[in-house]
């Protein structure tokens, strides 16, 4: 008979623990684990993210370079719904030391509903960070959108598009805030307890705000890595992005009771 993975019963408001600042090294590490001991999977899975993203690059570059920065964060966005896959096989190698990908996607088949909720929230974030980049560049070019040369040759020698450029940042710093509360351990708490998209967001706050330092210290690291795997054209995130989401589970593991 096959294994039926263990699920714990979903409450309203889940218990968070706190950790301490250096916790997020502990995940990554247990991550690492997780992805030698399951490679094929594992870099499988980041291989078919990282085509996707260098074809949405691939083509934003080509046709609206403007959008590039937007489409960057909606990629983070995305991720966490994106890595629910992976999360099963986490939680197989946590309880059992073995993976079955058919049993991983029958785990995952339930809360689909609620995970499409939930990437529709970021979705929807996207579609907002979209248009705030695009009202900076409109602002900065009057309504012309500027060829990639033109863009790249400008960006840092005229005053009004350096100023552009530093509103775009402060605006991408505070939605990446606003979508990095609300998702820290929103994906796999759905996943894995069946919970609705907005406790599980209010979870993930509640988690930021009991720990701020580890969740200081989580994103930065989170930051780095992705941004090794976009300096690589997207070739960094065959490995980067499976270690990442092995790790993420193991943050969820730690933080939510």
């Amino acid at each position: 008979m096959e294994h039926v993975l263990h699920r714990e019963p979903s409450s309203p408001l889940p218990t968070v623990r706190h950790v301490d600042w250096h916790c997020p090294f502990a995940w990554l590490r247990a991550g690492w684990r997780d992805l030698v001991r399951q490679p094929g999977l594992a870099l499988g899975y980041g291989g078919f993210v990282a085509l996707a993203g260098w074809i949405l690059l691939a083509v934003a570059w080509a046709d609206a370079a403007h959008l590039v920065p937007a489409l960057l964060g909606g990629f983070l966005l995305v991720a966490p719904v994106v890595a629910v896959g992976l999360y099963a096989i986490a939680q197989q190698l946590e309880e059992t030391g073995s993976v079955s990908t058919s049993q991983a996607a029958v785990a995952t088949r339930p809360h689909l509903p609620m995970l499409a909720l939930f990437g529709l929230a970021l979705a929807l974030a996207l579609i907002a960070w979209e248009r705030v980049a695009a009202i900076v560049f409109a602002l900065s070019y009057g309504g012309e959108v500027p060829a990639l040369e033109r863009f790249a040759a400008e960006l840092l020698t005229v005053p009004a598009h350096r100023d552009a450029l530093l509103a775009l940042v402060a605006a991408g710093a505070l939605f990446a805030l606003a979508v990095y509360a609300s998702g820290l351990v929103a994906a796999p708490m759905i996943y894995h307890r069946g919970s609705d998209p907005v406790t599980a967001i209010v979870t993930s706050w509640r988690v930021c705000l009991r720990n701020p330092a580890a969740a200081l210290v989580w994103a930065a690291c989170l930051a780095l890595l992705v941004a090794l795997g976009f300096a690589t054209l997207m070739l960094g995130l065959v490995v980067v992005f499976p270690w990442l989401a092995f790790a993420s589970w193991h943050a969820y593991r730690d933080l939510v009771g």
